[in-house]
């Protein structure tokens, strides 16, 4: 006679059947090949209703729901400030029980992810320039070079703030930061195309129209003859002070190069964002005593960034679209 967890699958399904016929315990028993008191306890444990085992919860589900209305009408507190509130709406737990609820309730502690904000205006003009650039081939847009700024620094380990959410929450607008787009910081500027990149300029001083014609003139020119050669082509640049100058705008006439127009706060339309995204992923242990260093690793990155992946970044450009007129001119995920 075997104990209960000795029993068969064959001998479960005997008794199972046998006691829905309603026989005694005494006769499953023996048609089953076991005893007694292993029938007795396979049927209890398979009653409706039972109990489990265990230490009973010390939170009810009204205490649960406060809990997850906590998180999501603040995101951004860390365990302890929730752990806190929760406590001082009269629930009884430890900062860990708080913890392992959170974590059964699907959220996670994640970096925010950092979008621009848009007004009303700004989505309009988005959503216009997407319409008309959607019928685009991947001809059109490999005749584009790309221009943007970034700032590098020497640390990357300070990412700010984390944030409590669930699984597709990233773009949530409450489980995302604001960013802004000029911060006082040493910058670099750089131009792509589907041929590759062109050559880094290190900016030393704030940029305004005369430095930015500078950029312009002496890496902006170079970068075109060595990705376009003779061949036409068109510039791409944000709305930044310096790009939409009466003279910059006069600068680009004077040499022939037509400039694409761009929708304002729409980095996420920009391929060469994501190209500063993979230099630095790429940088993230790189330990950088001083500036000149930081200079010499972001060059050498820079330098193995290959014409495919330049590629793909443009060819990325109709998703892109798509992805701002589903949206309705909001953020995308770009």
């Amino acid at each position: 006679m075997g104990k209960t967890s000795d029993l068969t699958a064959v001998q479960k399904t005997i008794i199972d059947t046998l006691h829905k016929e309603g026989k005694t315990q005494k006769v499953i028993a023996k048609e089953a090949g076991c005893s007694q008191s292993s029938v007795s306890k396979h049927i209890n444990r398979q009653a409706k209703g039972r109990k489990k085992c265990g230490r009973k919860k010390c939170t009810s589900s009204r205490d649960n729901r406060t809990l997850q209305r906590i998180v999501t009408t603040n995101p951004f507190k860390n365990v302890g400030e929730i752990h806190k509130e929760w406590t001082a709406a009269g629930v009884s737990a430890s900062r860990t029980t708080t913890r392992r609820f959170m974590k059964d309730m699907g959220f996670r502690c994640r970096i925010p992810c950092v979008k621009p904000l848009l007004n009303m205006k700004q989505r309009k003009k988005r959503l216009a320039w997407t319409k008309d650039k959607k019928d685009w081939t991947d001809a059109e847009w490999s005749k584009v070079m790309f221009s943007d700024e970034s700032k590098f620094c020497i640390s990357f380990g300070n990412q700010g703030p984390r944030v409590w959410r669930k699984s597709g929450e990233a773009q949530n607008p409450r489980c995302m930061r604001s960013s802004v787009k000029f911060p006082p910081s040493v910058m670099v500027w750089g131009a792509m195309s589907s041929a590759g990149v062109g050559p880094l300029c290190f900016l030393r001083s704030r940029v305004n129209a005369a430095v930015y014609q500078e950029v312009l003139e002496h890496f902006m020119l170079p970068a075109a003859d060595q990705l376009y050669g003779d061949a036409d082509f068109t510039f791409q640049q944000d709305l930044a002070p310096a790009h939409s100058a009466k003279t910059t705008s006069t600068w680009f006439k004077d040499h022939g190069i037509p400039v694409l127009d761009w929708p304002a706060n729409s980095p996420d339309l920009n391929p060469i964002e994501n190209l500063w995204g993979i230099v630095k992923r790429r940088m993230q242990y790189a330990r950088p005593n001083n500036a000149e260093e930081l200079k010499t690793t972001i060059r050498a990155t820079w330098a193995l960034i290959t014409p495919e992946q330049c590629h793909r970044l443009i060819e990325s450009m109709p998703r892109r679209i798509t992805a701002v007129i589903e949206a309705k001119g909001a953020p995308t995920k770009y």
